[in-house]
């Protein structure tokens, strides 16, 4: 199957010597890429459309990519996969809030990112399915939209994903495993804060108190579940 039928990627990259290796593994992988080397340039070729997923280098001249994965997620229907030199969890929990799909630390292999980008593509080329009521929520996958009461909620890709999953299945238990998998498409090496971050993030979408949640539950030692009121 040729990789590229879904959409291009979208190599947001300044390092010269890094840029083109991916840009040569990928497209001997059957994926059409195109380079840029910062975020105007990035933005311009986004423009232009038929871009499936990004691979967003955090440090770039100008604009940074945290400020630009920022408003990718606003405008564009584009998967993000942010990779940065600054592998700390509190770097990796800011760009999963700001709308990036998945996150991968530098120095990293070529496979291993080829093997990331399959598993985020591989989560949006599911069948959609009809729209569903879930409690104050009316869950549209087709459109991958939500709306609660009336009013569209501004969710991540991975946020919708997880809601989804949830919501679809009221009061059942679904452990943190399972989540990780939903939101990282099997990636058994997704790091373990990501579920807690897209579930905090989704409190403070759809709770009317995220500090006492009504509609996400934690099962304490086991995951979460989705409880209508």
């Amino acid at each position: 199957m040729n990789e590229s039928s879904a959409g291009s990627i979208l190599l947001v990259e300044d390092d010269d010597r890094l840029a083109p290796l991916v840009v040569r593994h990928l497209t001997d992988s059957g994926f059409a890429v195109s380079w840029v080397s910062d975020g105007e340039l990035a933005w311009q070729r986004l423009a232009e459309g038929n871009i499936a997923l990004v691979i967003l280098d955090v440090m770039l001249p100008g604009e940074d990519g945290l400020s630009l994965c920022r408003r990718l997620h606003k405008q564009f229907d584009v998967a993000i996969i942010m990779v940065t030199a600054r592998g700390q969890e509190s770097d990796r929990i800011l760009g999963l809030e700001l709308g990036a799909d998945d996150y991968l630390p530098k120095p990293f292999s070529l496979w291993e990112l080829e093997a990331r980008i399959k598993a985020v593509l591989r989560r949006y080329d599911r069948v959609p399915s009809a729209a569903f009521v879930a409690g104050p929520l009316t869950i549209d996958p087709q459109h991958r939209s939500v709306l609660m009461e009336n009013r569209r909620l501004d969710l991540t890709r991975s946020e919708f994903d997880l809601l989804a999953m949830l919501a679809r299945d009221p009061g059942r238990v679904f452990s943190r495993n399972q989540l990780l998998e939903c939101v990282r498409g099997g990636d058994t090496d997704a790091f373990d804060r990501a579920v807690d971050t897209h579930v905090s993030n989704l409190r403070r979408k759809i709770e009317p108190d995220p500090k006492s949640p009504s509609l996400l539950k934690t099962v304490w030692g086991v995951g979460y579940r989705f409880e209508v009121p």
